[in-house]
């Protein structure tokens, strides 16, 4: 049975799920999000690259770097140390998702092995959604994109009208003369 229920996060005051297996766990780590899988008795599965380990905080964002990553199979309470973490199957009205028994046999046939990672294409997030629907995706990966976008855009706007603006001083400077 968990123990660490006040790291439980809850939603709009209503009472937190506790996770069952094949559940998706998300854990806040401040700047960023880690996924797991929750295979029961206090243990998750996940995609765990050299710098992920509880606490890590700020010093996990290394793991931008790190282009393979180890499954593991840990206790979700060592995981989450301080941080919150909430059990989110984020893409269950999207997907239908795979059957329990489907998603542990294949989170164990993966224990161990050394995966390629990529934060835009192959981090936790599309590993464990991979697992739970067959499909990876990272709503991680398309918010950051999609800001991105948006400041490029923004960028883009504010580059034209301070020329616009320059150009209208120029314009009037040479109808002063």
């Amino acid at each position: 049975m968990l123990c660490f229920c006040h790291n439980l996060i809850k939603r709009n005051d209503i009472v937190p799920i506790m996770p069952q297996p094949g559940d998706l766990i998300e854990i806040f780590r401040g700047t960023y999000q880690h996924w797991a899988l929750y295979v029961g008795e206090g243990y998750i599965v996940h995609l765990c690259p050299p710098t992920e380990a509880a606490g890590a905080g700020a010093y996990s964002l290394v793991s931008v770097l790190c282009d393979t990553a180890v499954v593991t199979k840990e206790s979700l309470e060592e995981i989450v140390g301080k941080d919150r973490f909430l059990v989110n199957n984020l893409l269950d009205g999207k997907h239908k998702p795979r059957s329990v028994y489907d998603i542990l046999r294949d989170a164990r046939s993966l224990l161990g092995l050394e995966m390629p990672y990529c934060i835009l294409r192959g981090n936790c997030e599309h590993f464990v959604t991979e697992l739970r629907y067959g499909k990876g995706e990272s709503r991680q990966v398309y918010y950051a994109l999609d800001v991105g976008v948006r400041a490029v855009a923004i960028g883009m706007k504010a580059l034209n009208a301070a020329s616009n603006i320059s150009c209208v001083k120029s314009k009037q400077k040479r109808i002063l003369l």
